[in-house]
């Protein structure tokens, strides 16, 4: 036993040191190796596009009763939003294309605005036409979740077809999150990620946006908020 015992190396604190050097870089370079083939993936493949209409399901741009719009983001001081800007276009046309008699939409406040983002898309509707005494705000919510509860509390007994609109990306999770409680809705998505995927440039930024979109539908399904397939 006691020469097994001898028999073991005795590392000092410079070998330790060493050991310890050469682990992190092996893991380091696995991470770099790693890190650039997703990126040459992301990059080159048609992933995004893949994923991105797999999110937004069924794309037949129905027509319907009343509209129900979510709502995105503003800039501090009111004015709409990128993200918002395209919900609010592709609801314009909705309208001009359909034989909607409502428009919702749906939003409440962000720090530092004065304006509900259901406010601010409003003002945009209402300038390209569509009539104010038409258009309805909901103005309390500040989630998916809560656009889907409050909307349902506001509209859940009027009459007739009720269409979501909303980005793509975003339609899988707010879709299930209106089924969720109680509220049927016909899923009309737009093209928000997919509009630019022949751009090469986008491609990391629209990756990085699906990625937060998956970890948002995982923490609603945990939560119970939405009902996967």
């Amino acid at each position: 036993m006691a020469s097994t015992i001898s028999a073991i190396p005795a590392f000092g604190a410079r070998e330790v040191d060493v050991l310890t050097f050469s682990a992190a870089r092996r893991m380091f370079v696995r991470f770099c190796v790693v890190f650039t083939i997703a990126v040459l993936i992301v990059q080159f493949s048609p992933l995004d596009r893949w994923y991105a209409r797999w999110l937004a399901g069924t794309w037949n741009d129905p027509d319907g009763d009343i509209l129900v719009v979510l709502s995105a983001e503003e800039l501090p001081d009111d004015i709409i939003g990128v993200v918002s800007y395209w919900r609010a276009v592709y609801a314009i046309r909705a309208w001009r294309d359909g034989h909607f008699r409502a428009v919702v939409v749906s939003g409440g406040k962000t720090k530092g605005g004065h304006l509900s983002l259901a406010a601010v898309i409003g003002q945009f509707l209402v300038a390209y036409g569509i009539p104010k005494d038409k258009v309805f705000l909901e103005e309390r919510s500040t989630s998916t979740r809560e656009n889907a509860l409050f909307t349902k509390e506001m509209i859940a007994s009027w009459p007739g077809k009720k269409v979501l609109l909303t980005s793509d990306a975003h339609m899988f999770r707010a879709r299930r999150a209106f089924e969720a409680v109680g509220l049927t809705v016909a899923p009309r998505p737009f093209p928000d990620i997919l509009k630019h995927q022949d751009f090469p440039s986008y491609h990391i930024p629209d990756a990085c946006t699906l990625a937060l979109e998956t970890v948002k539908i995982a923490w609603y399904w945990q939560r119970g908020w939405i009902h996967l397939p």
